[in-house]
């Protein structure tokens, strides 16, 4: 994670010689029983979008709610895919990627976002504006690149900021977590995944991911990365995305000038999805390191599941007994 600011100069966040995609910006969103939470997006996005070019597309997935007719209702320009199934979050993106891609004259960028945001004014503007900026590397030895996804400032209801950014997973950064608890050691890179340095979330900030409530993704990085994981039903599959970028050169960053508010969710809270959130990051980081690595790196996400437990946190004990599993990782993530 490196911080580049405005006021260090062109060199720090040159515009490549080349120009912009043809098209629209396609806002992407992918819905499941969204009715409470869609209508207020979708009175966010007049002044949301503000300044661009866009287009909706929404990806249902099988909502058993009156979902599909309220967006036919409020938004009818709006391009709706049905899915057909509760197929996972990333199915739902590709979805809607695919239909974007099937416009005449396609779309110049992405805008991926969850139904419960409330863009602030000029928010995309912001966004889609910082995406294929040349960055140096930073003092930190963070390697340079092109930033191909850019996110938000996002924040509760309540007006607190959420923490977003975020790092790789560690062995080093999970026994940080489990031992001193993910906010404090948020502020030593080496201990924890999550950024909580307030000084990054006032620039520039380049991560290794950021949460996907609100994404924008340039042409170029969706062209090079392809379609997002399907095997990753829901959560890890935006950190997947974004590690994968990494690997093909293009960065995440957040633009602090951009801002939305994030209803949230009930992963939190909720065993089922705390228990797949907790077993598909240690499937990932599975993926891209080998298996002492992800052994090591599950017997620390273990520690803290079983220190919060003990704590009584129901959805913690969850996702402990999920881990200590044999057969648990194995399984196919689903609803």
């Amino acid at each position: 994670m490196s911080s580049d600011s405005t006021a260090s100069g062109p060199a720090a966040d040159r515009r490549p010689d080349r120009p912009d995609a043809a098209g629209p910006v396609a806002v992407l969103v992918v819905t499941w029983n969204s009715a409470k939470v869609i209508p207020g997006f979708l009175a966010s996005l007049p002044q949301g979008m503000a300044g661009t070019d866009w287009r909706l597309v929404v990806a249902d997935n099988d909502s058993a709610d009156d979902t599909v007719e309220l967006i036919r209702s409020l938004a009818p320009d709006a391009t709706i895919v049905q899915t057909g199934r509760n197929a996972g979050y990333a199915a739902g993106v590709n979805a809607a990627l695919e239909a974007a891609a099937g416009w005449e004259g396609g779309f110049s960028a992405g805008l991926v976002c969850n139904p419960d945001l409330r863009m602030r004014e000029g928010c995309a503007r912001q966004l889609v504006g910082a995406l294929g900026a040349s960055v140096d590397g930073g003092a930190g030895g963070a390697g340079g690149g092109r930033v191909g996804i850019s996110v938000p400032l996002l924040y509760e209801e309540d007006g607190t900021l959420h923490y977003s950014l975020r790092r790789e997973s560690r062995v080093t950064r999970a026994l940080g977590e489990a031992v001193i608890g993910n906010r404090r050691a948020g502020r030593f890179p080496r201990w924890s995944e999550l950024v909580t340095d307030p000084a990054a979330y006032r620039s520039r900030t380049v991560a290794d991911w950021a949460s996907g409530a609100m994404m924008a993704l340039s042409r170029e990085c969706l062209d090079a990365c392809g379609a997002w994981d399907e095997s990753f039903f829901l959560y890890s599959e935006e950190t997947e995305y974004c590690l994968r970028a990494g690997d093909h050169g293009f960065l995440t960053r957040l633009e602090p000038a951009a801002s939305a508010v994030h209803l949230g969710g009930d992963s939190q809270v909720s065993p089922r999805l705390w228990t797949l959130l907790t077993l598909n990051r240690v499937r990932l980081y599975g993926r891209r390191n080998s298996a002492p690595a992800t052994a090591a790196f599950r017997a620390a996400v273990l520690l803290r599941e079983t220190s919060r437990a003990a704590l009584g946190r129901p959805a913690s004990r969850a996702a402990a007994r999920a881990l200590a599993s044999r057969t648990a990782l194995r399984a196919t993530p689903g609803p």
